[in-house]
């Protein structure tokens, strides 16, 4: 039964010795599962072999049986031994895995809040300068609208002025062709007051030389001649018709201002 046993111990050790030496170094925590795997099916082995260990164990001597015993003991201790140093510096180095592991994890968890805090900040700026983007644009739209309100009143008050100066310089126009046409119906009327004043003139002129001599330029009475009768004196010589007309205007409107108002005192006295 011994001899089953420590059969069993050195198999089993055997494996997972095997499993260390061939397993790399990057996976050693691997190995060490596929050992503890191995040993289980080492053990299933040894459960199906020990059958047959046992009828060659009844046929072996008992010398024979010491000295196997004995052997495999020294095999297995030598062994475990190994494996135990194996185990260890595993096991230290799979704490170096874990602390590095666990520093690696650390570090993307701090390197991850890291760019979440710095994605956080990039966003809050990009929107703090969208929000200011926006405001200025509006601020730009603002003006625009402000500056296009002012070219409009600006345009609007031009074309009211322009409007005014027109209406002023048709009002002007229409004040001087009013002024114009009183200006001429003015000189018409002057005119024809002068035609009229000269016809009455001369009616006046005629009535009194009818009255004075028929109209004769030659008609004479004492010391008065010609057509008007004025004193031979006021001829100064010079009977002509031309002289006669030329004297009595003289006379006439020296003395009377008109020969409408020589009539009328003709009238009144019957001499002028």
């Amino acid at each position: 039964m011994t001899f089953k046993h420590n059969f069993k111990k050195v198999l089993s050790a055997t494996a997972f010795a095997a499993a260390l030496v061939v397993a790399p170094a990057a996976n050693v925590s691997a190995a060490t599962n596929d050992a503890s795997s191995t040993q289980q099916s080492a053990t299933a082995t040894s459960q199906d072999q020990q059958a047959s260990q046992d009828q060659a164990a009844s046929q072996s001597s008992a010398a024979n049986q010491s000295s196997s015993t004995s052997t495999s003991s020294a095999t297995s201790t030598s062994t475990v031994k190994k494996v135990a140093k194996k185990t260890k510096k595993t096991k230290k180095t799979s704490k170096k895995k874990v602390a590095k592991k666990a520093t690696k994890k650390k570090a993307t968890k701090k390197a991850k809040k890291t760019s979440k805090k710095s994605t956080k900040k990039t966003t809050k700026a990009a929107t703090a300068a969208v929000t200011a983007s926006a405001d200025q644009s509006q601020a730009t739209d603002q003006q625009d609208d402000a500056a296009k309100r002012a070219a409009e009143a600006a345009a609007k008050k031009a074309a009211a002025k322009k409007k005014a100066a027109a209406a002023k310089k048709v009002a002007a126009k229409k004040k001087a062709a009013a002024k114009k046409a009183a200006a001429k119906k003015k000189a018409a009327a002057k005119k024809k007051a002068a035609a009229k004043k000269k016809s009455a003139e001369k009616a006046a002129k005629y009535w009194i030389a009818m009255r004075e001599s028929g109209g004769y330029y030659t008609a004479r009475n004492g010391s008065c001649y010609g057509r008007y009768q004025l004193l031979i004196s006021y001829l100064g010589g010079d009977l002509s018709k031309k002289n006669q007309e030329r004297t009595a205007d003289r006379y006439v409107y020296g003395r009377y201002g008109s020969w409408v108002n020589a009539k009328r005192f003709w009238l009144a006295h019957n001499w002028y």
